[in-house]
């Protein structure tokens, strides 16, 4: 049963850790990947539709990403989506190919980047710390059921801890990079 609970806090506070590396690649820096449009959807036929299963999407140059759409008439769709999304980017359509230059970022632009990354990694150890507790309440629970003892609760809760701080700290590191990443000209 312990095992099984950890099992289970395990895999829950891996998803967090790769919802945080998801939310980290939205975030911008100067340069041009491929992976900054991966949550733009697109209307395709009526049906919302990821972009990158309608266009190509590579990089051009460092500061440039180039979509290719598989169909001719997905142009203007594709560029109404990127200019609605969050980004703040502006697409320049050349014929059946459609170019996304990056501006440069500014040092306030950078700052201000750097809080909302802290502010999800915070999100991250919040998220982490709640399924230990989560997890510590159900030790309590079979302790209370007498399904374990005093001293099989306490060891649980105490590898429950080292497994928390672990992600905690592999968060931290995952920030830094990041910070460092966005923080470089």
């Amino acid at each position: 049963m312990i095992d099984d609970i950890k099992k289970d806090s395990t895999e829950r506070m891996a998803k967090s850790l790769d919802s945080l590396k998801q939310e980290l690649t939205k975030l911008r820096t100067g340069r041009a990947h491929a992976s900054l449009l991966d949550h733009l959807t697109v209307s395709y036929y009526g049906n919302d539709t990821p972009l990158n299963q309608v266009a190509s999407v590579g990089v051009s140059d460092a500061r440039t990403l180039l979509i290719t759409p598989w169909e001719r008439n997905m142009v203007g769709p594709i560029e109404k989506a990127i200019m609605k999304s969050d980004l703040g980017l502006n697409p320049v359509t050349a014929g059946t190919a459609i170019r996304v230059p990056l501006p440069p970022l500014t040092e306030e632009r950078r700052r201000d980047l750097v809080k909302i990354v802290r502010h999800e990694g915070e999100g991250a150890k919040v998220a982490i710390r709640n399924i230990r507790r989560d997890a510590n309440g159900q030790f309590k629970a079979l302790l209370k059921e007498k399904k374990i003892t005093e001293d099989a609760e306490r060891q649980a809760q105490d590898e429950m801890q080292k497994l928390t701080d672990r992600y905690i700290q592999d968060v931290d590191k995952m920030l830094a990079a990041k910070e460092t990443e966005l923080m470089e000209i």
